[in-house]
């Protein structure tokens, strides 16, 4: 408890100075929240004022937690449309697909039956995770805040979506969100691939010039 304090105590100073960031993501910055006294908006944007419509969302803390955060609507449609236009081009994303229709997969299945799925993060099968064997199946695009060790499969609430691969490692399917994703959790904030970030920032920037 008394490292939380601390931890608050420290995202107040830096607000203070400057524009403050949430130290899990710098490039989330933490602006007071002129709709609501003792609340906070989180963006990726620097523009002050901030535009609210393109907030990630409002937090009543510092760090925002899962009970103080409040996602967005329109901020979660640009994210998914950009998820489904890029997300089959971030190369993090292509090593995987290449990952699950290496031959190594069939050994690495079989020793996870033998062994059973453990108590960590979902086990990887041909419906997501490393392991295809040149079968091709599904792999998850996950949240950097909680990366899954090696061959698992992260937690559906780390899970932006889903694409198909065919057995030459290729991407061959559209991004398929997976419903299941929550922006904040008790592991941190929205984390993307440098790539995805950039592409997401610049979607919104372009929205930003709209209004």
């Amino acid at each position: 408890m008394f490292t939380r304090r601390l931890f608050h105590a420290r995202e107040l100073r830096n607000f203070s100075r400057t524009v403050s960031t949430l130290a899990s993501n710098p490039s989330i910055k933490v602006f007071p929240n002129p709709q609501q006294p003792n609340s906070y908006l989180l963006s990726y944007l620097d523009t002050t004022p901030p535009n609210p419509s393109l907030a990630i969302g409002t937090t009543t803390a510092v760090p925002p937690t899962p009970n103080s955060f409040q996602s967005n609507p329109r901020f979660i449609s640009i994210l998914n449309d950009v998820l489904a236009k890029h997300a089959a081009d971030d190369p993090g994303l292509k090593s995987q697909a290449r990952a699950f229709a290496s031959p190594g997969g069939f050994t690495f299945i079989q020793a996870r039956n033998q062994r059973g799925t453990g108590t960590g993060a979902g086990g990887a099968s041909a419906e997501g995770g490393a392991g295809g064997a040149g079968v091709g199946g599904w792999v998850h695009l996950s949240d950097s805040r909680n990366p899954p060790d090696f061959g698992r499969i992260a937690w559906p609430e780390d899970i932006f979506g889903s694409v198909e691969v065919n057995g030459k490692g290729e991407i061959i399917g559209n991004y398929q969100a997976s419903g299941t994703y929550r922006i904040v959790t008790n592991q941190g904030i929205l984390g993307l691939s440098p790539f995805l970030q950039e592409k997401l920032i610049a979607r919104l920037r372009e929205e930003e010039s709209k209004s």
